[in-house]
């Protein structure tokens, strides 16, 4: 598992303009960066498998923040997408409006990689200065740079 969020970016799977204003089509809007992926050996499984886990319960998690997620065998290992929308998406399970999209598959064999993953983004997250920098970042590249700071400000000891 790579240590660190941004080593899990790639530019072409960050989508900055979101086009759906609904909660499913977005997932489904994002999911579709990762069709394709080397890492992901059925897409339409793992699609079907993520939007399940949606309707099971919240991926809200505060702060306009949701983390569509599965935890499948349609995954050799951790993939990540990651999709930002302008006006923000209705999350009705959530009572949320959502403007960051983080699109997260881990395979099941490997739960330690899915809990070090969450919790690596759930600590980026919580500031709200990083927010505001991914919201804020022009080009995918700019927000892989944004993830970069982020990480970095987290290494820096208090």
């Amino acid at each position: 598992m790579a240590g660190k969020i941004s080593q899990l970016l790639d530019p072409s799977r960050i989508l900055l303009h979101v086009q759906s204003g609904q909660r499913v089509a977005a997932i489904t809007e994002v999911a579709r960066l990762l069709a394709g992926h080397p890492d992901v050996t059925d897409f339409a499984g793992f699609h079907a498998e993520l939007l399940e886990r949606d309707r099971l319960d919240t991926t809200c998690l505060g702060n306009e923040v949701a983390l569509p997620h599965a935890r499948t065998g349609h995954v050799k290992s951790i993939v990540l997408a990651v999709g930002r929308s302008d006006d923000g998406i209705p999350f009705e399970n959530g009572n949320e409006t959502v403007r960051l999209l983080f699109m997260l598959g881990t395979p099941k064999t490997k739960p330690g990689d899915y809990l070090l993953v969450v919790s690596s983004l759930c600590k980026l997250l919580k500031d709200p200065a990083n927010r505001e920098a991914f919201l804020a970042a022009a080009t995918p590249e700019e927000f892989i740079q944004a993830v970069v700071a982020a990480e970095d400000k987290l290494l820096v000891p208090v």
